[in-house]
């Protein structure tokens, strides 16, 4: 009998000590946020990029972008031949990543579904039932893990209403959550970098409340849509920054404003661009940051967009330009006659994890899976998410 006790309690402690050991390392693990845009299945040669051509080993979690909304509420396939039963089958492609250490989740909205049905949805308890609904019987369908918000942005935009876009925001959340939560699902959103959006759109600390991860993006912050040059997510500002606004428009400013208005820190997560944002210049004699352009830099074959080249477009096929280092900004610049480009490499996203480890904050989200050099032409495949999986602690 004696005996019988001291093998229960050994097992007792032995199991006890496992659970520990189990919660210890799932609380020590950081989030690789990693977005899966489906329409890049349609670009060209080396550019295109399908479910199959995604690492899930090297990120936590994949996100689905995007999935629209109606001015119902109710959730809106925008790519059914890319993304649903009728077409390749992309939903069920892409939740076959799952597995214990990788969770694959839908996001809905993005920069082109605006803000205007989010605003108007959000102001009706009706049509936010219609897309609480919604959005769980798309979940349970498609077995995804949860959802991530990516309403661009409350507060600013056309068709916003920036007197009640922060609370109807908090309102959703809490909906959603309500039904979300109990179901084992997750709740993460994109949120805005910048801080003047930060501070017409969110409650940060309730939205820190309400959210398993926030994902910032804090990219995007210059680029040919000013008439000047300027790299889209410099990590600190420079000397060449003049003015109240122009001083916070890097990742540093956006991460520390997110975390003075209360958001936890450990929910946070750094988001970070694998395209630059390029230039032509006005005057060839004048590169540095706020020199005048003409519009964006020429597109190239694969994101086939003016104003913006993909990591991997810059590797393959512009390592003939001239490179330079901004020390002030932590990111590396291109430039060959006219064009120029901003981007990140190797070297500025150790900087940008390292000052992520330093605010403590969950991990990295990184937009997106597609332009890093997934392919490994210019070395070893996905450079820059393996550069930030070996360097977060």
């Amino acid at each position: 009998m004696k005996r019988f006790q001291r093998m229960k309690l050994i097992f007792a402690i032995s199991a006890y000590v496992l659970f520990f050991a189990s919660c210890q390392e799932v609380e020590g693990n950081k989030n690789i946020v990693c977005y899966f845009a489906s329409w890049t299945v349609y670009r060209p040669g080396n550019g295109k990029f399908d479910v199959e051509n995604i690492d899930s080993s090297l990120c936590t979690h994949i996100n689905f972008g995007f999935v629209g909304i109606n001015e119902d509420g109710s959730l809106r396939i925008i790519d059914p031949w890319e993304s649903n039963d009728d077409g390749l089958h992309g939903f069920r492609r892409l939740v076959a990543l799952k597995n214990p250490h990788v969770k694959v989740m839908v996001s809905m909205g993005g920069w082109n579904e605006g803000a205007a049905k989010f605003s108007s949805v959000a102001n009706d308890p009706i049509k936010r039932k219609t897309l609480t609904t919604s959005v769980i019987n798309f979940i349970e369908k498609y077995n995804f893990d949860g959802l991530d918000l990516d309403w661009e942005y409350p507060g600013s935009r056309e068709g916003s209403n920036p007197k009640i876009d922060s609370d109807n925001y908090i309102t959703l959340l809490k909906e959603l959550r309500a039904t979300l939560q109990p179901r084992g699902y997750l709740l993460s959103a994109a949120v805005a970098g910048g801080i003047e959006r930060i501070n017409s759109g969110y409650k940060v600390k309730e939205v820190s409340e309400l959210l398993d991860m926030i994902n910032v993006m804090t990219y995007d912050y210059h680029g040919y849509f000013e008439n000047y040059v300027g790299h889209g997510a410099p990590l600190y500002a420079s000397h060449y920054d003049v003015g109240p606004i122009n001083v916070t428009l890097n990742v540093a400013s956006g991460i520390e404003h997110w975390l003075k208005l209360g958001a936890d820190s450990t929910k946070v997560n750094l988001g970070v661009a694998t395209y630059g944002r390029s230039f032509t210049l006005a005057d060839l004699n004048n590169r540095k940051p706020y020199a005048p352009i003409t519009g964006g830099g020429l597109a190239g074959p694969y994101m086939r967009q003016e104003g913006f080249l993909g990591y991997n477009e810059i590797c393959e096929l512009h390592s003939d330009w001239t490179y330079e280092w901004d020390d002030e900004m932590k990111v590396p610049f291109r430039y060959k006659s006219d064009q120029l480009v901003g981007y990140d490499d190797v070297r500025s996203m150790t900087e940008k994890v390292l000052y992520a480890n330093s605010k403590k904050l969950g991990g990295i989200m990184l937009w997106s899976l597609d332009t890093d050099d997934f392919r490994g032409l210019c070395g070893r495949a996905y450079p820059l998410l393996k550069t930030i999986k070996e360097n977060l602690k």
